[in-house]
């Protein structure tokens, strides 16, 4: 079973940039499609996807992070990145790692870490 713990979060001013880190461990990090998801304040039942990369190493992107955000993989060393730039205060939320391998169905969430764009 796959287990993954997100880094990187803080507080940064509109129009700055972070990157998140997602480090998996556990079974072969390789096989698992990786996604972003955020849940805004308030929000407590909506978990968005914004990004998502899969094992072979295709993203997709939500249309309000598409152009400002990029997913990327490295296996090596079984982390994915969220590379966030041009921050809005709407991004603030705890941004969460889930990693989904599509033939057990074994499935994981980070902790999650928490963003805020403010000024």
């Amino acid at each position: 079973q796959v287990h993954v713990m997100e880094s990187g979060g803080g507080l940064v001013q509109p129009g700055g940039s972070l990157r998140l880190s997602c480090e998996a461990s556990g079974r072969l990090f390789s096989m698992y499609g990786m996604g972003w998801y955020r849940q805004a304040p308030g929000k407590q039942r909506e978990r968005e996807l914004i990004a998502s990369i899969t094992k072979s190493g295709s993203a997709n992107y939500a249309d309000s992070v598409k152009g400002r955000f990029t997913i990327s993989r490295d296996n090596a060393k079984s982390t994915v990145y969220l590379q966030m730039n041009s921050l809005k205060p709407e991004d603030t939320a705890v941004y969460y790692c889930n990693a989904l391998e599509i033939g057990t169905m074994d499935q994981a969430w980070g902790q999650g870490t928490q963003v805020t764009v403010s000024s």
